[in-house]
């Protein structure tokens, strides 16, 4: 073998280092968010965004949807033995119906056999005009959602067909704030749209479901939250939307496990957050936050059920395809680094 100067040794066991160094995770701060295609500048929105189709080409809003982040889907499966509760847009036609069912493997013949609640536009408005501009609500109730209700202790899981405006993490976060708790849920729209309507739909069909009536602080928190997160996600440069997920996940934690109910308070939890995730907002962006956090905090929610949803979005983004192949071709970098290392 060669023998090597101590400056040559030095430079090798930096590189190491730096190598090494690349291939550590980021803490708990990657979390998940989910693929969707760039849908294009013809799109709009329901309260959805829609694309082909004669009937789906009419202007009904216009929010702007950006996308890129990991698939963080729970590929959930629902059958009919497991007595689902369905909450339909009630603006769906025949055909979009059918699509809609057969996305959440449901035979559409076999409709009759579930109980089903319908989501109006009427009631999108309700719950969003506070928070958007009308004309990006829209006119139709497009989405869809079927749910399960799981053991205690299984946490919310969600899967999306045709959603490119709400993620999986988003629907998590507004769901848990809402009170949902233990359950299989399947969002599907009959062409990509936002998903708006469908947390509307989850409410009801949950409310249906255990019989307990639609808190509306908790929809009202709900849909606040999912709004903000959207566009804080639209908003902060150096984040994709799981990251973002993560990012209101944490400041829910720490509003709620510190019993944080004043502005000042709450408003001190962003700005650690954002240092601890190296993210920026505007005052304006803060002050938003920062009266969802408020209304959050003076809900009746379960800590310990935040606490495992903030985990499982972490877990999520660990185990899924895009970071494992990513720390994969780190290791095996550092693998060929080493093989090659006495090779000079």
């Amino acid at each position: 073998m060669k023998k090597r100067s101590m400056k040559k040794w030095l430079a090798v066991l930096l590189t190491a280092m730096t190598v090494c160094s690349l291939a550590m995770p980021v803490a708990a701060e990657e979390v998940e968010g989910e693929i969707t295609e760039d849908t294009g500048a013809d799109e709009v929105v329901e309260g959805e965004i829609t694309t082909e189709g004669e009937e789906d080409s009419q202007p009904v809003g216009e929010i702007e949807t950006e996308t890129g982040s990991v698939n963080a889907d729970d590929n959930v499966v629902i059958t009919a033995d497991d007595k689902p509760y369905l909450a339909l847009g009630e603006n769906l036609s025949a055909d979009q119906q059918a699509t809609v069912l057969g996305l959440m493997g449901i035979d559409a013949a076999n409709l009759g056999d579930y109980n089903v609640v319908y989501i109006t536009n009427k009631e999108e408005h309700q719950y969003l005009d506070e928070y958007l501009p009308s004309e990006k609500i829209g006119t139709r109730a497009l989405s869809s959602v079927v749910i399960v209700k799981r053991e205690k202790g299984s946490g919310l899981n969600i899967s999306t067909k045709n959603i490119n405006y709400c993620t999986v993490g988003m629907y998590k976060n507004a769901l848990a704030t809402a009170g949902l708790q233990d359950a299989d849920i399947i969002v599907a729209g009959p062409t990509p749209i936002s998903g708006t309507a469908a947390l509307i739909g989850a409410m009801k069909a949950y409310s249906q479901m255990t019989g307990e009536p639609v808190d509306e602080e908790s929809l009202d928190a709900a849909m606040n939250e999912i709004v903000v997160t959207g566009e804080l996600s639209d908003i902060i440069a150096n984040a994709d939307d799981g990251e973002v997920e993560e990012f209101i996940a944490y400041v829910k934690q720490k509003v709620l496990e510190g019993g944080l109910k004043d502005e000042g308070s709450i408003r001190k939890c962003i700005e650690d957050a954002l240092d601890k995730y190296d993210f920026s907002m505007t005052d304006d962006e803060k002050n938003e936050l920062t009266n969802v956090l408020l209304k959050i905090s003076k809900l009746d929610i379960d800590v310990d059920s935040l606490l495992d949803q903030a985990k499982s979005l972490y877990d999520q983004i660990k185990n899924s395809d895009d970071a494992q192949g990513f720390f994969a071709r780190i290791f095996q970098g550092i693998r060929d680094f080493f093989k090659n290392l006495f090779n000079w």
